[in-house]
């Protein structure tokens, strides 16, 4: 037993049935709470939440009311922030383990299984991801749906996300391959009226996009029209395949035509000119790594640029990508950055007496929270435990046998912790996940669905 009640089902009843009051009040006490806000640090006391928002943190904090949470043992932390997935995918999992490159992904997944997709697959997908990033700690996903084949499979991808309770961003592109009814991108001022109307919600809208025309053709590649219809519909621009000699000619095209920017992201990022990285850090666009991505499928250097990116000022965001070949989790991806970062610093300077620049645990896990949320638009909604933002949030058992004892909070984070010490998942100030399970998922169900949908998606021949 723990040394906490984020075990209790008793305290657990107790905030469901508050969970329809705006003004509930919950009162976690005794933690360890690793804030990611600059100017709070690390605090040892409370935190508070009224509704759905944060509303203080500090020592010894009053109840007046609220249902107290006892979080001694733990750490408290931020959800951590995934800015790209491509959720519908799911069902596939590690079909690919041992992928060979961009080519042999592409023709298997985006040209194979993607064109036999229906929309019930699309759901499917998107809600077992979704429940996964949950259960793993993650509580914004960007879920980069890159297989609308018609308006049905988008509002199914949708429904999968708010059905969750996730904060999730749905970024809407044309499928690569296949038949589809060429609704997008016309369809995305559908999707923004019909489910993303209201600036305070749960889920947001993006336009999903590539970089360039070499994989699908023109009428997915980033460019002036693409970026006036996003301009018009007041949403952000997710930019996938960003990489090589054709990804910086393409930056730099978007540089002269005023079309990079702080709502725009550029995804892996990997093997870019300096011409192209100082254009990016002068515009201040945003960048989302996939560490494990760029080694697994081998794009272009095979090495994160988070070097590059620090360089120029643009601190990243983290993500998953593909879990037809790669890890579903971003401490995996946290460790991994860590990793080929410390070792490219350490091995360009061996031998020369030249100083070393190491990034830090505190540095990955500020890309996959705080950066993260900034990259994904949602750096004043999530990303940190600052007073005045949603409370989305981690309890993270401390005392647990692969964390114990705290000496440092944020290395046990990124080195010693997994989905299996996160004992409760709060979004929006709603437990998602208690004593260390996903709440209101019917395993057998799902598991029976999840197969169904992946027998059929490799039994029936490519469109």
């Amino acid at each position: 037993m723990n040394a906490n009640n984020t075990t209790s089902a008793a305290l657990l009843d107790q905030l469901r049935r508050q969970s329809a009051d705006p003004n509930r009040r919950i009162l976690f006490t005794g933690a360890t709470i690793v804030t990611m806000d600059p100017e709070l640090g690390t605090v040892q006391g409370d935190l508070l939440v009224e509704g759905d928002t944060i509303a203080a943190i500090g020592p010894n904090l009053k109840a007046d009311g609220a249902v107290v949470v006892d979080a001694s043992g733990t750490i408290l932390a931020p959800g951590l922030v995934d800015t790209h997935r491509h959720a519908w995918e799911a069902q596939l999992r590690r079909i690919m383990p041992d992928v060979d490159d961009l080519g042999g992904y592409v023709m298997a997944t985006l040209a194979g299984y993607a064109t036999v997709y229906r929309p019930e697959d699309m759901y499917i997908g998107t809600r077992l991801a979704a429940l996964t990033a949950l259960d793993s700690g993650i509580t914004t996903m960007l879920d980069f749906s890159h297989n609308s084949r018609t308006r049905e499979h988008s509002d199914a991808a949708i429904e999968a996300l708010r059905d969750t309770g996730i904060r999730g961003v749905h970024a809407s592109m044309g499928p690569h391959f296949g038949d589809w009814d060429r609704q997008w991108p016309a369809d995305l001022s559908r999707l923004k009226d019909q489910y993303f109307s209201s600036d305070d919600q749960l889920l947001t809208l993006r336009l999903a996009t590539l970089a360039t025309d070499e994989i699908a053709g023109p009428a997915l590649a980033y460019g002036p029209e693409l970026a006036r219809t996003a301009a018009d519909l007041g949403i952000g621009v997710s930019v996938d395949a960003v990489f090589g000699a054709s990804g910086s000619e393409a930056v730099l095209s978007w540089a002269k035509h005023g079309i990079l920017g702080p709502d725009v992201t550029l995804i892996h990022s990997t093997g870019l000119t300096v011409e192209a990285w100082k254009a990016m850090g002068e515009s201040g666009t945003t960048v989302a790594l996939a560490p494990t991505s760029d080694a697994q499928i081998g794009l272009e250097t095979a090495i994160p640029a988070v070097d590059e990116a620090l360089a120029v000022g643009i601190r990243p965001g983290l993500s998953i990508d593909v879990e037809v070949a790669l890890a579903s989790d971003l401490f995996t991806q946290m460790r991994a950055l860590l990793a080929i970062q410390r070792m490219r610093a350490v091995n360009a300077a061996y031998g020369t007496g030249g100083e070393l620049s190491r990034i830090t645990t505190h540095d990955v896990l500020d890309f996959a929270t705080l950066q993260g949320a900034r990259t994904n638009g949602l750096g004043d909604v999530t990303g940190s435990l600052t007073v005045g933002k949603k409370a989305d949030l981690l309890v993270v058992q401390a005392e647990d046998l692969n964390n114990m004892p705290l000496n440092d909070p944020i290395g046990t984070l990124v080195l010693g912790s997994d989905a299996r010490n996160i004992t409760a998942v709060f979004v929006d100030g709603q437990p998602l996940k208690w004593d260390g399970e996903v709440l209101d998922v019917n395993l057998p169900e799902l598991r029976a669905e999840v197969n169904a949908s992946r027998d059929h998606v490799l039994n029936t021949p490519a469109k």
